[in-house]
């Protein structure tokens, strides 16, 4: 759980990271988000700041009327964050809630590798797959079910694996950090320490690390060659734990994409800028924009 104090120019004040209780629970997990969020709010208080709102950003499906998230991997149904984080503050704060990644996807454009763009796409590769999208200068929320990239089938016949959504053949079943982890793991037996270790693995010549990564690519690619078909992003920004392996992920992507486009617009393909701060800071970005539109009306810039 990344959290931190942001003030109105993006500036980060203070920053933090803090256990996700995923295996005590779904109350466990809201109540650890409750604490975090009062914790800090106090903390502002006692550095003398006014806390004007609270971006919250969460994996799932968030139902911005209502203020609730389903979240599979957080044992969330209809959970009514919003109104759990109200009532834990009081009615003076504004609470935004907004989806993670294309809180994350919020970030880049402002501030990170997206910026100056009006068609992209922010893609993380990380636990799962999920996409922040923007289009002709709006991201897209889809009510809360937009850029779901990573449920979409892209591997058919015997080798579809069953993906968490209940579907086969997802892109998150091959490409996802977890995928890359689990899939050489079942190769060859042996178990490894996250997709690191298999790339570590890939650069030392490994031939099994290098089919599953292969496996990995061909799937990205279709991805790839699929949304820009449909959408037309002039920019692409990878991120997540795997877009630490560089160019060598990177390099084949570009090739993949640029070999199976025909009459598209070829989109640039680059890493995401933010790191592991993108979503935090893009919850706080959030935030502040509804305080001044609530305020004038405007939306920051």
């Amino acid at each position: 759980m990344k959290c931190g104090l942001v003030a109105a120019d993006g500036a980060v004040l203070h920053r933090e990271t803090r256990t996700t209780p995923r295996d005590a629970g779904a109350r466990a997990v809201l109540d650890a988000l409750l604490e975090t969020v009062v914790e800090l709010s106090q903390k502002a208080a006692a550095d003398g700041h006014h806390v004007r709102a609270v971006g919250v950003v969460v994996p799932g499906i968030i139902d911005a009327g209502h203020g609730t998230v389903s979240a599979e991997n957080l044992l969330w149904v209809n959970t009514p964050v919003r109104a759990e984080i109200q009532a834990a503050l009081g009615p003076d704060h504004q609470v935004h809630l907004a989806h993670d990644v294309r809180a994350g996807g919020y970030a880049e454009l402002r501030q990170g590798a997206l910026r100056g763009t009006t068609n992209s796409l922010f893609l993380p590769l990380g636990t799962g797959i999920a996409a922040a999208m923007v289009v002709d200068g709006s991201l897209v929320s889809g009510d809360g079910y937009a850029g779901e990239l990573g449920h979409t089938r892209f591997v058919h016949g015997e080798a579809a694996e069953l993906c968490a959504c209940g579907q086969y053949g997802c892109l998150e079943t091959v490409a996802s950090a977890a995928a890359l982890a689990r899939r050489y793991g079942a190769r060859t037996g042996r178990v490894v320490d996250g997709a690191r270790e298999v790339l570590e693995l890939l650069a030392d010549g490994d031939a099994d690390a290098a089919i599953v990564w292969a496996e990995a690519q061909a799937a990205l690619i279709d991805a790839l060659v699929l949304y820009t078909t449909l959408v037309a992003p002039t920019r692409i920004a990878i991120g997540g734990g795997l877009v630490g392996a560089g160019e060598t992920l990177l390099a084949p992507l570009r090739a993949g994409v640029h070999e199976r486009l025909t009459f598209q617009r070829e989109p640039e393909i680059v890493a995401a800028e933010l790191g592991e701060e993108a979503g935090c800071l893009g919850a706080a970005l959030l935030a502040w924009d509804r305080v001044t539109v609530d305020e004038s009306g405007e939306p920051t810039e």
